[in-house]
């Protein structure tokens, strides 16, 4: 069911945050200027494109990552995890935490669902400098994993085609490398969570800091393809390939799987 904040203090909230995030982003403040407010969910979420690019595109500086098309559930399991102390960024626990019980989950999945039906084009990805080395070790522990540290393929999860898979699992591509390099460190280094058990955790932990610049280099560097759409069905696991148990994603989906 989707929340509706209409006549409740979450339309104050909303400006509040707004205003708020727009001045950490040192962007101008909307509240300030001549138009009113409007109870739209396009304008409730200037909060959130103050740093991650109108409409959710992506920030120029590949810092913020794109929230257009992302599946709604990824999207709210996230603004949850930030809610919730499993990711750490001061200033997304900051626009959150105030977003608690009942009536604020309503919102951040009203939020998630927004971004999510955004149909935007991806930009084209940046041309990298990389070894070819260092590309093959990526493009092999990304299509194929290694069985020998039961790390498995990425794309055993996120898709062949890396677009993710609806309603929880996230695509990889159109994502910066620094980007992927921090997210994967953070991982590691257990800065970010996810609920239990904590699939990505686990398989983060096996990969060296050289697998992860070298996952993070070669998905970067993929071109995009022609559906950028995530999947709507798990995939079908490769001969010999075990399930992997993640605590983010539906209990159907895994049920599949097995």
């Amino acid at each position: 069911m989707i929340f509706s904040m209409t006549n409740t203090p979450f339309i104050f909230l909303a400006r509040g945050l707004a205003a708020l995030v727009l001045m950490a982003c040192g962007l101008p403040d909307p509240a300030r200027a001549a138009a009113p407010f409007e109870d739209t969910i396009a304008q409730r979420t200037l909060a959130c494109t103050a740093c991650h690019g109108p409409q959710g595109r992506a920030a120029p500086d590949g810092y913020y990552p794109r929230l257009a098309g992302k599946p709604a559930g990824y999207l709210y399991n996230q603004l949850l995890n930030f809610r919730d102390g499993r990711r750490h960024y001061g200033l997304m626990t900051q626009l959150l935490e105030p977003l608690s019980g009942p009536a604020g989950d309503a919102y951040l999945m009203e939020i998630a669902q927004y971004f999510s039906r955004l149909e935007l084009p991806y930009p084209a990805p940046l041309p990298t400098t990389a070894s070819p080395a260092l590309l093959r070790q990526g493009q092999q522990l990304v299509t194929q994993g290694d069985a020998a540290r039961q790390v498995p393929a990425c794309v055993q999860c996120h898709g062949q085609a890396m677009t993710g898979v609806a309603p929880d699992i996230p695509g990889l591509l159109g994502l910066p490398r620094d980007y992927l390099n921090a997210q994967l460190g953070a991982w590691k280094a257990g800065q970010r969570r996810a609920h239990a058990p904590d699939c990505m955790k686990a398989v983060v932990a096996r990969l060296t800091l050289d697998d992860i610049n070298a996952v993070a280099t070669w998905v970067a560097a993929q071109p995009l393809p022609a559906n950028t759409k995530p999947l709507t069905v798990m995939p079908v696991l490769a001969p010999g390939a075990a399930a992997i148990d993640c605590g983010s994603a539906p209990t159907a989906s895994l049920k599949a799987l097995k």
